[in-house]
């Protein structure tokens, strides 16, 4: 378990950056800078951790970004009405076709947790991939039922009827939870599928992982999915999930490592697609199985967005490049993975590829 302070991330749908300090004026010429991004719900901790060290690094620069989901940061960064979109999932092939040669920078790595509400319960539970499915498939209702109780023979669990909690938006964090199910439910994956928005046979729905996190909290005998620090965060239990190798996995950095080590993904360019990235339901016995990428989104050529000139570009880039490097510093306490040096050879690469009007942004 991580220590966390709360930065009162529940119920904060837009985050306003101000990192603004008096200057003296014969000691810089720069304008002042702001930099407007939308998007994940799920790096919002992090990125709140950020803007606030970030200040000590670049007085000039403000920062808003709003918390509105996955795929509102997708839409308003094809829109080009932000400056940078943040998401959990990558891009499928038809929005980077649409979004004219961007590029994915992952910016940490996280995991998803099942999280639930049953106040007479104390010792964490035991779950599996199939049982988590029926359970968002509406085939399983009851907290005592069989198939729940058989993994969990010393708990004592109450007579009561589940009710599940999803995201109503469109989500990256609902694509790496039914990522996971479709791999692991044959039924999940013909009746459901993967994506940032399902169709859910059953439920409550609730915008943003801060959403979710407030109805499980204020329903007994609910359960649901957030991002870890979420959970971490306003101390909800949340479960061990039954791995590859059959082990039951508590979320943790370690796990969530494990999990990235043992899939390897031989990943791309960042200027290239990267829609077949996964590393849920990963091999290895200490893998925690629900574990992803999150992802800021830039174009390569940063004149084409008519929000971005040149001044904001170099301030853009510098921000991202400081968020992949000496930013990763501030992602184990929040529970997030810092970056593995393979990945950020990646990111430098891709940051020295973005240019303003042909001209590369990074020259050192």
């Amino acid at each position: 378990m991580f220590y966390l302070k709360n930065y009162g991330i529940l119920g904060v749908s837009l985050l306003t950056v101000s990192l603004l300090v008096p200057v003296p004026v014969n000691l810089v010429n720069a304008q002042q800078v702001t930099l407007n991004g939308a998007g994940a719900t799920f790096p919002f901790p992090l990125i709140d951790t950020w803007r606030v060290e970030y200040q000590k690094v670049n007085p000039d620069v403000s920062l808003n970004y709003a918390s509105i989901g996955s795929g509102g940061g997708i839409k308003q960064f094809i829109e080009k009405t932000v400056d940078f979109g943040a998401t959990d999932t990558p891009l499928s092939l038809a929005e980077f076709e649409r979004a004219n040669n961007p590029v994915h920078i992952p910016e940490t790595i996280g995991s998803v947790v099942i999280s639930y509400n049953l106040p007479e319960v104390t010792t964490p539970l035991k779950l599996t991939g199939p049982v988590i499915a029926d359970i968002f498939l509406g085939k399983i209702t009851r907290w005592d039922d069989p198939k729940i109780k058989e993994l969990n023979p010393d708990t004592i669990l109450p007579s009561e009827d589940i009710i599940s909690a999803h995201r109503s938006d469109g989500s990256g964090t609902t694509f790496v939870f039914t990522d996971y199910l479709s791999k692991v439910s044959p039924e999940w994956n013909s009746t459901i599928g993967a994506g940032k928005s399902v169709q859910w046979p059953s439920g409550i729905g609730a915008p943003g992982n801060e959403g979710v996190s407030a109805s499980i909290q204020g329903s007994p005998y609910s359960i649901g999915y957030v991002e870890l620090a979420y959970a971490l965060t306003t101390g909800m239990k949340y479960a061990s999930i039954q791995n590859q190798k059959g082990n039951f996995i508590e979320p943790s950095i370690n796990s969530t490592m494990a999990a990235v080590s043992a899939s390897a993904p031989a990943l791309p360019e960042g200027s290239q697609p990267w829609n077949t990235v996964s590393i849920t339901n990963a091999p290895g016995a200490n893998s925690y199985p629900i574990s992803s990428f999150s992802y800021l989104l830039l174009y390569k050529e940063l004149s084409i967005n008519p929000n971005i000139d040149e001044q904001k570009a170099k301030a853009l880039v510098e921000f991202v490049e400081w968020a992949v490097t000496d930013g990763q510093q501030f992602a184990e306490p929040l529970g997030y993975v810092p970056l593995p040096q393979n990945i950020i050879d990646i990111n430098e690469q891709t940051l020295r590829s973005i240019t303003f009007n042909g001209s590369p942004i990074l020259t050192n």
